[in-house]
């Protein structure tokens, strides 16, 4: 059986690169990408000079101000990142078609069928991204994906100049055991810290204890999850490298910076997160069938509830309808609400069917008007179309 070359791919400091791009003067500044420190922000990613002060994405940005009183703030830009996405994820299908795109920053590439060693590929690619795209990356190299991943993230971990570490970090074959054996067992998918309390409880702490722990009485002590951690512990993952995967939601929702306890202001909001979400589908050509609605209240206890259609829709009018139907039914009057969010699933055939009495004229009418306003989001960003109630005031 021919040796897998198996590439784990991860943009450093992803947002805060994209940003110094756009603005050099953050160049070596401690900063981060997030919300503002008195509007509940959080970090979404900070600059490594930022991160000397200990400062960690999902931090709230009021601690990381505590940590570092001259923190730059940087608002977050969708569609920027997106931008900077879209040109990475062309350089690894221009690669290789087998391409699994984990996130926004970070993807497994299975190049097992290129020439010449795994290492020197990841190099290539690596400079590629640098020169052309002038963004730092970090590589892990194994034969397999668990492998490679963690790879990855030790590699990184091992720089602390307070630059991004630009890192190549690679685990030949047959060392897969050897590499993993002094790391914790932290490091492992499906060792969370419940899994990981438990194997104390045991004595493993490391991932060689688990290795040499048997297979049999972790299957019967973790079930599926202990038949993995056996084979895992031992640097064993068959699975193969998927170049796509399925959409389960597509979700839009919004945190505010104070409770609202406004209907109308709520709506409003709620109108934008469903355009949001029809136009995000459209793009994936993408339709579904349950329309879901997601309420946060002062106290952080949250509320669902959905709705399931006798149709796909992909269409920013029906999301809304539905979405602001089950907000009229649930929402307590005068209720104050921390977070709205509405999503989109069950996907399938997007081709919607007219209904008997649906009148086809207007219905092309409507077409038109929303291909023509998804083409101006397209080529000038998604916040570039707003609807006359958005004007009333900021709401978030």
């Amino acid at each position: 059986m021919a040796i897998r070359k198996i590439l784990h791919l991860d943009l450093d400091a992803f947002f805060c690169c994209v940003e110094e791009q756009r603005d050099p003067s953050l160049r070596g500044q401690p900063f981060a990408v997030g919300g503002r420190p008195d509007q509940r922000g959080v970090v979404a990613s900070c600059s490594y000079a930022a991160r000397q002060f200990g400062i960690h994405s999902a931090m709230p940005m009021v601690q990381a101000v505590r940590r570092c009183p001259d923190l730059i703030i940087v608002r977050h830009d969708r569609a920027a990142y997106s931008a900077a996405s879209h040109k990475v994820m062309q350089r690894l299908h221009t690669l290789t078609p087998l391409v699994e795109q984990l996130s926004i920053d970070e993807a497994f590439l299975d190049v097992s069928l290129l020439p010449g060693p795994a290492e020197r590929i990841a190099r290539d690619l690596q400079g590629t991204i640098n020169e052309e795209l002038n963004l730092p990356c970090s590589l892990g190299v194994a034969t397999n994906k668990l492998v490679a991943k963690i790879a990855n993230t030790i590699g990184k971990g091992r720089v602390r100049s307070g630059q991004p570490p630009n890192a190549i970090t690679v685990v030949p074959p047959g060392e897969e055991a050897a590499f993993l054996a002094p790391l914790p067992v932290s490091e492992l998918w499906g060792v969370g810290p419940k899994t990981e309390e438990a194997l104390a409880r045991l004595g493993i702490r490391t991932i060689a204890d688990l290795a040499r722990w048997p297979a049999d009485d972790l299957a019967q002590r973790f079930g599926k999850n202990g038949e993995s951690l056996a084979r895992h512990a031992r640097g064993i993952d068959e699975r193969p490298v998927e170049p796509e995967q399925d959409t389960k939601s597509i979700s839009r929702e919004t945190t505010f910076t104070r409770d609202i306890d406004d209907g109308e202001a709520l709506r409003r909001v709620l109108r934008r997160l469903a355009d949001g979400v029809g136009w995000q589908a459209r793009r994936d050509r993408l339709a579904g069938t349950t329309i879901k609605l997601k309420l946060r209240w002062a106290d952080f206890t949250t509320l669902t509830r959905q709705v399931t259609l006798d149709h796909p829709t992909n269409q920013d009018d029906e999301i809304y309808t539905q979405a602001e139907q089950l907000f009229t039914q649930h929402w307590p009057r005068g209720r104050a609400v921390r977070l709205i969010g509405v999503s989109l699933s069950g996907f399938e055939d997007p081709h919607q069917q007219l209904g008997l009495w649906d009148d086809p004229h207007a219905h092309e009418q409507k077409r038109r008007l929303q291909a023509t306003l998804d083409d101006l989001r397209e080529r000038f960003g998604e916040g570039t179309i707003k609807r006359g109630s958005d004007l009333d005031g900021e709401d978030d």
